[in-house]
């Protein structure tokens, strides 16, 4: 399987925690729009199905690369 460039993805994670806070989801056309882009992006970028995977894919990935 192809991995996401580590910086790629701390950009979506980082795209994402910033929307969540926002509340993107419950914002308006554009904001939500914006939201499930990076959700998508983030569960091809990992593999994954459901943003709470992606999101802890995408972490352990992070972390790893930090040690």
């Amino acid at each position: 399987m192809l991995m996401a460039h580590p910086a790629v993805l701390r950009n979506l994670v980082d795209q994402y925690e910033a929307l969540e806070t926002l509340h993107a989801e419950i914002g308006g056309r554009q904001a939500r729009a914006r939201m499930e882009d990076v959700i998508y992006t983030l569960c091809v970028s990992t593999g994954t199905r459901d943003i709470e995977a992606a999101l802890s894919a995408a972490r352990e990935r992070l972390s790893s690369m930090d040690t």
